[in-house]
């Protein structure tokens, strides 16, 4: 009889690859065939085209914009970051200015299936707690990266931008949603100065938790007027109990660089 494996208990815990085994000087044939379905996964989610549509049909009956950034097509996007950072000149004539509070965008980033997984149930989740909050119609961007947000929020006068984006797929998570909030954006805004919550999916920040979360940072962000490295997620321990409410964790409400989605 083989002996139990003592790292069973750990696989158990974690997506992480783990404790795969060998099978003479390689992995074992299932373990080779997980990385490689799992490899195919993350292509796919790299490659797959927004699908803006559906996701404005989502957000119903909330106004959106559908938009591209400079980047004409995903070869483009993938070799010219520089491109999805700045909304194609057309595009942004679409977006009126005025005085609003706080500016939406949904970009596909890395990943277009989590933005078709989460954002918009994110955003409806949200919304409703935003009284008194005075909202820009939600941007949906094609080809986007986190900087598109700066570009969108200016062209609208948002004293404040939320960029929803998908992540750089691992072999672990290709369906992964971050989000990235900045005060004052500019088109010049440095990454410290951006707050992220990362790794909203099925299996990871439950989309309650993430909507509290971001709408503790949206506002302490309004009342202090900055966010990035000075602003922290330190909630009340009982008021961070209260939004986990059971779901499961694994995200960040911390400053970040939005280096795993450009």
């Amino acid at each position: 009889m083989n002996a139990r494996d003592p790292w069973e208990s750990l696989r158990n815990l974690t997506e992480a690859r783990i404790a795969l085994g060998r099978a003479g000087d390689g992995l074992p044939t299932e373990r080779l065939l997980e990385f490689q379905r799992d490899h195919a996964r993350a292509r796919d989610a790299v490659h797959l085209t927004l699908d803006a549509e559906l996701v404005v049909r989502d957000l119903a009956p909330a106004p959106c914009i559908v938009v591209r950034s400079q980047a004409p097509d995903r070869t483009t996007y993938l070799q010219r970051p520089d491109l999805g950072r700045r909304l194609d000149p057309a595009d942004r004539a679409l977006l009126n200015p005025g005085a609003v509070d706080a500016c939406f965008v949904v970009c596909d980033g890395l990943s277009a299936l989590a933005v078709h997984t989460s954002a918009a149930a994110l955003l409806n989740t949200l919304l409703p707690r935003l009284d008194g909050w005075r909202l820009a119609p939600i941007v949906v961007a094609r080809q986007g990266r986190v900087a598109l947000g700066d570009d969108a929020a200016v062209a609208q006068g948002a004293r404040l931008v939320v960029v929803l984006i998908g992540e750089r797929p691992g072999l672990s998570a290709a369906d992964s949603l971050g989000i990235y909030l900045t005060w004052a954006p500019r088109l010049d805004t440095r990454d410290a100065l951006r707050n992220c919550i990362s790794n909203i999916r099925p299996g990871g920040l439950g989309i309650d938790a993430a909507a509290t979360d971001l709408l503790y940072l949206m506002r302490e962000a309004r009342r202090r007027e900055y966010s990035g490295v000075a602003l922290k997620a330190d909630r009340p321990a009982a008021e961070l109990g209260a939004a986990a409410g059971g779901g499961a964790a694994g995200g960040c409400a911390t400053p970040a660089s939005p280096e795993d989605c450009e």
